[in-house]
């Protein structure tokens, strides 16, 4: 059964709401520009796309495709507000609304696939380059639009992370709307189909289980541990067997909206959301909502940001990474490379490889340096990957550039 067949014995989704815009305290104003010490020129290598006009935005592919049936897509958006003089944090946030919103994305926000329990558990995180703020929060619940609450405990506290009911309660003291389940009736039936493929028992009595010798009994002489780990093989097959029978695609099982961008002034900002790895273990926590794994800014030197295996990155300190070889003067291009060679190394896991050794799963990185350059860059190429870039020249997809050739699935 295909995707477009599945969806069909579930009604459209319902229309999104809005959440109220979240008040901005006065703070100081950012170090003027032109008091900061002129950075050295950036070695472009061959590959790497140098623009010496700004303003310059690269994210994944939802940034550009996604408008939730609105005029502009979260990179147009961004990329107006920022040329027409508002906040850099601002216009970003501005722009990945718009897919946090739409329900047709199920990589973020409202409509995002739901954990093991069928419950959407969202995390985001963003960094404001010249004012040196960062904000983020995970495993928020009930609330569409979770970079607008990473932006106020950015603003409004002294924390970079709030987690869980903690930041419900947060977002509520705010005034943001609550909903009660963010899935759409398409995404429960995904859900439904992945709880069935794996343990086609799931809905029967725990004494009829054993006696049929579904997984129940066959786990049943396992240890706690073996149990457990039998059992997340068992679902990350089962999603993924959902994406190779068409019923998910791809950017949607590993979807993670980021978008990094450097102003007219030259000045940086990044955004992440998402909704985590589908049927995760209810609080797991992956790479976007933590400083440096699938987000980091320096407003001196550059952004990076990422979709794909968030563990990954939170081994490697991807971003981090890719934004300190850029301040040893490497190119985009160059230090997402280097990361990916460093990520490739470290999968050592027979049961994260492929069947040739090499990573059994996909990476991207969507990076930009203060000079205007920037690169898109993933573990596996191939003439289908691409990333949004959106310059004095519209927005528009280009191809990533892969480390590895083949699928992660070969």
């Amino acid at each position: 059964m295909k995707r477009r067949d599945f969806v069909k014995t579930a009604a459209a989704g319902a229309a999104a709401g809005t959440v109220p815009a979240l008040a901005t305290p006065s703070r100081a104003d950012a170090t003027d520009p032109a008091m900061r010490p002129a950075q050295p020129a950036q070695p472009a290598a061959p590959a790497v796309h140098a623009r010496a006009t700004r303003p310059v935005l690269v994210a994944d592919l939802s940034s550009i495709r996604f408008r939730n049936g609105g005029p502009e897509s979260a990179i147009e958006r961004a990329f107006r507000g920022i040329t027409e003089g508002e906040d850099i944090l601002d216009a970003c946030v501005a722009g990945v609304n718009i897919p946090e919103l739409d329900p047709e994305e199920h990589g973020i926000g409202y409509g995002g696939l739901p954990n093991a329990d069928g419950v959407v558990q969202l995390d985001s995180c963003l960094m404001h380059g010249p004012r040196k703020w960062a904000g983020g929060v995970a495993g928020l619940e009930g609330v569409k639009t979770p970079s607008l609450v990473a932006k106020a405990v950015a603003e409004l506290t002294d924390h970079h992370l709030i987690v869980g009911k903690g930041a419900q309660e947060f977002a509520r003291a705010l005034g943001v709307e609550i909903h009660d389940d963010l899935n759409t009736e398409a995404t429960r039936a995904y859900w439904l189909e992945w709880r069935r493929r794996v343990d086609p028992g799931h809905w029967l009595d725990p004494e009829e289980r054993l006696r049929r010798r579904g997984p129940a009994g066959e786990d049943a002489d396992l240890s706690p541990a073996a149990r457990m780990r039998r059992f997340h093989d068992a679902a990350l097959a089962a999603g993924l067997s959902m994406v190779d029978d068409g019923l998910i695609d791809a950017d949607s099982f590993w979807g993670t909206t980021s978008l990094e961008v450097v102003s007219p002034d030259g000045d940086i900002c990044g955004v992440t959301t998402t909704s985590g790895l589908p049927w995760k273990i209810p609080g797991r926590a992956g790479d976007s909502p933590i400083l440096g794994a699938g987000q980091y800014v320096d407003n001196d030197v550059g952004a990076a940001g990422s979709t794909g295996r968030g563990e990954a990155n939170l081994y490697n300190l991807s971003c981090f990474m890719i934004v300190e070889f850029m301040r040893q003067g490497m190119s985009p291009m160059d230090a997402g490379m280097a990361v990916l060679e460093r990520v490739r190394d470290n999968t050592v896991e027979a049961r994260l490889q492929n069947s040739r050794g090499l990573p059994g799963f996909d990476l991207r990185f969507f990076i930009l340096n203060k000079s205007g350059e920037y690169a898109g860059v993933a573990m596996y190429g191939s003439a289908e990957s691409a990333f949004a870039v959106c310059d004095e020249n519209g927005a528009r997809e280009e191809p990533l550039v892969g480390l590895l050739e083949g699928s992660p699935r070969d």
